[in-house]
């Protein structure tokens, strides 16, 4: 009796590894591996983008500016004179002579210019005969602020001055101001500079006028 040949039936053909599948699959390998690349350098490329817009802004708009204070003008009042046999008449001892000044910021940054007290020093011929203190503010930006600065003199302080009857012969009293003002420019919350603007004046008051003949005045501002 013959015996049966056992026959193994074949795999079937869906399971058996093929050339065009492979080729397929490294074909989509390749594809998502570009497609990674590009989506990088996209992400690379708009991130250089910003970082030098961030740049151009920080050197051009952002760029924190000097703010620039100027003395528009100044008024004395409350002057009180008297002759003492003399022909130019001179201030009477133990009264007060009121000097205001007329004071502007000016702030040029794209943000506010946010400072603290302002503080103006009157001297006469180096001696300091007033002082005075002024409000905290907040100059807009790109605005002009205007403040007025009173400033009492003691008036005593420029009667014992032995530069006194040289300028009462002159008909002037020569005198000199320092002005401070502190504050910060806040630039999105990104950008914060201390500021701090400086003016030395120097002026001559016209005695029988009581108004102001030449007034120079110089600033300095530290970023």
């Amino acid at each position: 009796m013959m015996e049966r040949e056992q026959v193994r039936p074949l795999a079937p053909a869906a399971d058996r590894p093929s050339s065009d599948d492979d080729e397929v699959a490294l074909t989509l390998k390749k594809l998502r591996r570009r497609k990674l690349v590009r989506c990088c350098g996209c992400v690379a490329v708009l991130l250089l983008i910003q970082a030098v817009v961030v740049i151009i802004l920080a050197f051009t708009v952002f760029r924190v500016k000097e703010p620039i204070i100027k003395m528009n003008g100044v008024t004395v009042t409350k002057l009180d004179l008297i002759n003492n046999n003399s022909t130019t008449p001179m201030p009477r001892p133990g009264s007060n002579m009121t000097l205001i000044a007329d004071v502007s910021v000016k702030n040029p940054n794209v943000a506010s210019f946010k400072y603290s007290n302002t503080s103006t020093t009157l001297y006469y011929h180096g001696t300091m005969v007033g002082e005075a203190r002024g409000p905290p503010g907040r100059a807009k930006a790109r605005r002009t602020m205007r403040m007025n600065i009173t400033v009492d003199i003691i008036t005593d302080q420029i009667l014992a001055s032995p530069n006194l009857s040289a300028d009462l012969t002159s008909g002037v009293l020569t005198m000199s101001s320092y002005s401070r003002i502190g504050g910060r420019v806040n630039i999105l919350n990104i950008i914060k500079k201390h500021v701090t603007v400086r003016m030395n004046c120097s002026m001559t008051v016209n005695i029988s006028s009581q108004a102001i003949q030449n007034q120079s005045c110089k600033r300095k501002v530290d970023l």
